[in-house]
């Protein structure tokens, strides 16, 4: 199903894939910072959790539907993420479903930054970019560490945006000769975040 949804940036849009019989958790993923959510990792990911009993929304941010290829502020670009991540919610369903947030490259940052405020459980990150490709000292990582919840990293070992360390509510998968765009390995790729999500989900339901 496709939606558009308001934001305080413009218009998003959601493609809203939901299991047969009854979800156990809600999977947003949204792309990386100059393309789209029909990328080849985020189909894989789709394909996967969707057999599992995962609801799937790929979101576009307004940015993108407005046809912009570089993100707005971290400010303004969070701000429309939570607005439209509250728009989904609403949807019949889907408000009481475990909630894991995600994305590649850039919007792995986007969730990261709001997972606290999303009320996410979880957090899945594709080829996260800890530094811009040859400035290793320009990091990312307080980003990772601000998650505050778990969070799987998916990361190629040819990735020249670096490789992110594994901590204590992290879990980092690497794929051997993945660049960033993670092209390679896909059912493996898929399968980690399925399985992440359907455990994370899993520990969500007893708690609840």
């Amino acid at each position: 199903m496709h939606v558009e949804i308001p934001t305080p940036s413009g218009p998003a849009t959601a493609e809203i894939d939901r299991p047969g019989g009854t979800p156990i958790a809600l999977l947003v993923l949204t792309h990386g910072a100059g393309g789209g959510v029909a990328s080849t990792d985020l189909n894989a990911v789709r394909g996967s959790a969707l057999k599992a009993g995962i609801t799937v929304v790929r979101l576009t941010q307004p940015y993108r539907v407005a046809g912009r290829r570089a993100p707005p502020t971290p400010a303004v670009q969070d701000a429309a993420w939570l607005a439209a991540l509250a728009a989904v919610r609403r949807r019949r369903g889907l408000a009481t479903l475990p909630l894991v947030v995600g994305g590649r490259s850039n919007g792995a940052r986007v969730a990261c930054r709001t997972a606290a405020a999303s009320g996410a459980t979880a957090v899945v990150a594709l080829a996260y970019p800890l530094h811009p490709p040859g400035r290793p000292d320009v990091t990312r990582l307080p980003e990772l560490d601000g998650a505050g919840v778990p969070l799987l990293v998916v990361q190629g070992d040819r990735d020249p945006f670096g490789m992110p360390p594994a901590g204590p509510l992290r879990e980092v998968l690497v794929i051997p000769g993945a660049d960033h765009s993670l092209r390679r390995e896909l059912a493996t790729v898929s399968r980690a975040v399925t399985d992440f999500v359907t455990t994370v989900a899993r520990h969500a339901n007893v708690g609840s």
